[in-house]
């Protein structure tokens, strides 16, 4: 059974592991904490660079405008690409999740008859041009700011040009 020393061996080890603990926390933190030890203490490491030696310059990221890679699209490439977006829209005058893009190029924002558009959408103006296909498809959220389509964007020009190509050759 419990007697009083045993009862006073347990809660001596518990004290004894906390006192264990918390100077084991003291320690790490003088030794890894650099705001006690003067100003000539930085946080990581200097690396020198002897002159000579060879500095990897950033790469150059060649803009090309979007008239030029949708002269050369792909329908073929952007009817695999479609099935991205078949699961929320259609071609066959049906609307979905969201409206249907049969005949969607050139036609006016926010015009397909029957589907309740975002306000952001409803209120544009203008056509969907391949140009403003291609900035809508890159960020919907910042080409239409609460645009309820939840899709996080297409980064890669090229395959929004071959997209975008493929549903000029769908019909209303």
């Amino acid at each position: 059974m419990l007697d009083t020393m045993t009862i006073t061996k347990a809660f001596a080890s518990v004290c004894g592991a906390m006192l264990v603990l918390l100077l084991g926390g003291w320690a790490a933190e003088g030794l890894y904490n650099i705001e006690n030890h003067g100003d000539d203490h930085v946080p990581g490491y200097a690396i020198l660079i002897e002159e000579g030696d060879t500095v990897m310059e950033e790469e150059e990221v060649v803009q090309v405008a979007f008239a030029d890679v949708y002269a050369t699209a792909d329908a073929v490439a952007g009817e695999r690409l479609w099935r991205q977006c078949s699961a929320c829209h259609a071609l066959n005058g049906n609307d979905g999740v969201g409206p249907h893009l049969n005949g969607v190029v050139n036609r006016p924002k926010g015009a397909a008859a029957g589907f309740s558009y975002s306000d952001t959408l409803a209120s544009m103006g203008g056509e969907w041009t391949p140009e403003n296909l291609s900035g809508f498809l890159e960020n919907p959220r910042g080409y239409a700011p609460g645009t309820a389509m939840a899709y996080n964007g297409m980064r890669d020009v090229e395959d929004r040009a071959n997209l975008i190509a493929y549903l000029a050759t769908t019909s209303e």
